[in-house]
């Protein structure tokens, strides 16, 4: 293949003006004889920044593609990185509508074929499947990774109805990542209105996010799975199972009418051909097969593969990380695992496979969770989910016998609690773990439920009193093989801290019944599909000032009895050997909380961004928190702006947002 590789040029800032006169920023690769010999355009559409925010994982990806006779437009977002204009929120219409403005402008290029393709991770992702549903007629195919089809349950919002706390968490980033200047060498002498007009502008977007505590209509707008047959365009969707969005791909192939195929690995939020834990595939390799298909009609016989391809790993010892997961390849042309394996909550903690009752109480202290990691694990610090046994014992573990056989556990589980609650509000925590012969406890997935939302995110009902409820918890989907042997466990607790906000009143739940049923795949002994090995272009080149670093530690303050987890993401400090922009980022999050207490529940986020280039040099610090009362969410924000070591900016905010069955 190699001698048919195409002569590329690279346009660091290819201007597309929106129909409102709004100027959007490009980096642009294409082959050099484009204009006498089109080809179709892949769009990757994020606020992320292509100057200094993606580059590391753009110089990977779309030189590969441009090469093999593709057009890889790389946009900044309107109010982002070097684009013009301010962002209000995410996936806005206004967002959506220039997505569709620039597929239409490009496919009128006299280098473009007149197809186009639309691919990205996470909020790249996200956009796709939402353009996508949008119809624009010269979009044909997308690639949506680590993505999801539900906005309001199935993102860093408000999963089975809890508050996660990620909507502080990633909020704060967007809080940071907003507020970074555009680079002067691109933009000239307008950088410094351009970036007063975002830092005036930019939303504290957890406010936003925390006025909206019911699935409505602002949940509902980009949410696919409101429709999935308005998504017309062939569908590739890719995740992991150690990234926050583990249902979406199922979901997709479960779903869509149009064509697709579904791929999860073992991957963390990354990209596969350089994701962790490995093993990475040929992702470059399986796209280039896709976007051939279905954007230059070529037979490459991807319309034949399996429909889901997903990775079975093996059981294996907990770890806050790993480097590889050793596992099987398997596919099927359906998600339905062809066995369901039933299990019952029973006397003594056991969990059994002969129905019965059981009486129960659970009242965990509010630290019940720090072992689970993080909701997303992307910054490739100490992020998963630990040891289980410190977790599993401030609620109520229920462990089964040695297993017979092998338990492959080969989709979403599901539990059904009869249950009674001591209070109107409550919320519940459910982990499948894998048990050790030492009683290490590895998890192998979870599901959380407001107990509110039990019946609907849309009309949350208070718990009724004295009179027992069931309710239905969906885990996460998961492959995962526990060793027969080793035995499994089911946990139930009534706090999940840092992962999900509080209830706002200690709680006792009484379990009276529960039935789990594990979707299993009685036999995995072989690889039944082989993916080429990674392949990539030439890696970003930089100079490294300062290596990036990770801390994660637990602080027990022994005179209060506050427990602090301590996040700091250091993603060091590097210079672009090219264009010789500096860039540098450290992320700090504090969580408190007293055991005893749910209304002491605080979370703080301060983070730094510096850009510099010579005698130019900005700096960026932004601060949140959040606590609450029984009746209400109470958040503050800062932000400062810097050049050299003059504020030229700053504000602040303070809101009081009522709780709604949260």
């Amino acid at each position: 293949m190699a001698k048919n590789l195409r002569d590329i040029t690279v346009d660091e800032d290819m201007g597309i003006v929106m129909s409102d006169g709004c100027r959007l920023s490009a980096r642009v690769w294409m082959p050099e004889d484009a204009a006498s010999d089109p080809v179709p355009v892949i769009l990757e559409y994020l606020p992320y920044r292509k100057r200094d925010g993606t580059t590391a994982r753009d110089a990977l990806t779309h030189p590969y593609f441009a090469k093999r006779g593709y057009a890889c437009l790389r946009v900044d977002m309107r109010g982002n990185g070097d684009s013009q204009g301010v962002m209000q929120d995410e996936y806005t219409q206004q967002e959506l509508d220039d997505a569709v403005e620039v597929i239409n402008w490009a496919a009128s290029q006299p280098w473009c074929l007149g197809t186009v393709g639309m691919m990205g991770i996470s909020w790249g992702g996200f956009n796709a499947l939402q353009v996508a549903a949008l119809q624009p007629e010269p979009l044909k195919a997308i690639i949506t990774l680590c993505s999801t089809a539900d906005r309001y349950a199935d993102d860093i919002h408000y999963k089975g109805g809890c508050l996660l706390n990620e909507n502080l968490g990633w909020g704060s980033t967007m809080w940071a990542y907003s507020s970074r200047p555009p680079d002067p060498m691109l933009v000239g002498d307008a950088w410094r209105e351009m970036w007063l007009e975002r830092l005036q502008a930019e939303p504290f977007l957890p406010e936003l996010w925390l006025r909206h505590q019911r699935r409505d209509e602002y949940w509902k707008h980009g949410s696919i799975c409101e429709d999935f047959s308005a998504v017309k365009a062939a569908t590739l969707a890719i995740g992991g199972w150690g990234d926050a969005y583990k249902n979406t791909v199922p979901n997709l192939v479960e779903n869509l009418t149009c064509p697709v195929k579904g791929i999860v690995g073992p991957w963390v939020h990354k990209y596969p051909h350089f994701a962790v834990p490995e093993p990475r595939i040929g992702f470059l390799q399986e796209a280039l097969r896709w976007w051939d298909k279905w954007l230059k009609d070529i037979p490459t016989g991807v319309d034949l593969d399996p429909a889901y391809t997903t990775y079975a790993m093996d059981g294996v010892r907990p770890q806050t990380w790993y480097a590889e997961r050793s596992g099987t390849w398997i596919t099927s042309d359906t998600v339905d695992a062809p066995e369901t394996t039933v299990f019952y909550l029973a006397d003594d903690k056991k969990l059994s496979q002969t129905s019965g009752t059981i009486n129960d109480c659970v009242s965990s202290p509010m630290t019940a969770g720090l072992s689970a990691g993080e909701y997303c694990a992307i910054w490739l610090g100490p992020e998963m989910p630990g040891d289980q046994r410190r977790d599993n014992s401030l609620g109520a573990s229920y462990v089964s016998a040695p297993l017979v056989n092998d338990l492959n556990v080969t989709g979403a589980p599901e539990i059904l609690i009869k249950l009674l609650c001591d209070k109107p509000q409550g919320q519940i925590a459910v982990r499948l773990g894998h048990v050790h012969a030492d009683g290490a406890t590895t998890r192998i997935t979870y599901g959380v439920l407001n107990l509110a939302h039990r019946a609907s995110h849309q009309d949350p009902t208070q718990l009724p009193q004295g009179t027992p409820t069931d309710v239905k918890i969906l885990l996460d989907h998961v492959a995962y093989k526990v060793p027969k042997g080793d035995r499994i466990s089911i946990t139930v607790s009534d706090a999940y801290w840092p992962l999900i906000w509080p209830s706002p009143e200690r709680t006792t739940l009484t379990l009276l019944e529960g039935t789990l049923c594990v979707p299993n795949r009685p036999m995995i002994d072989q690889d039944e599909r082989i993916f080429p090995e990674p392949d990539a272009e030439e890696p970003w080149d930089i100079n490294v000032f300062r290596p990036a670093n990770n801390i994660r530690e637990t602080h027990t303050d022994h005179k209060t009895g506050v427990v602090t987890l301590h996040i700091e993401d250091d993603f060091g400090v590097v210079q672009d050997a090219d264009h010789g922009l500096v860039s540098g980022s450290i992320a700090r999050e504090w969580w408190r909380i007293h055991p005893d207490d749910p209304l002491s529940a605080e979370g703080e986020t301060h983070w730094t961004e510096e850009r510099s280039r010579d005698d130019w040099i900005t700096r960026t610090e932004s601060f949140a928190k959040m606590s609450c009362d029984s009746t209400t969410f109470y958040l503050w924000a800062r932000l400062e702006a810097y050049e050299g070591d003059i504020l030229i900016f700053e504000k602040e905010h303070t809101y009081s947002i009522p709780r709604d069955h949260m």
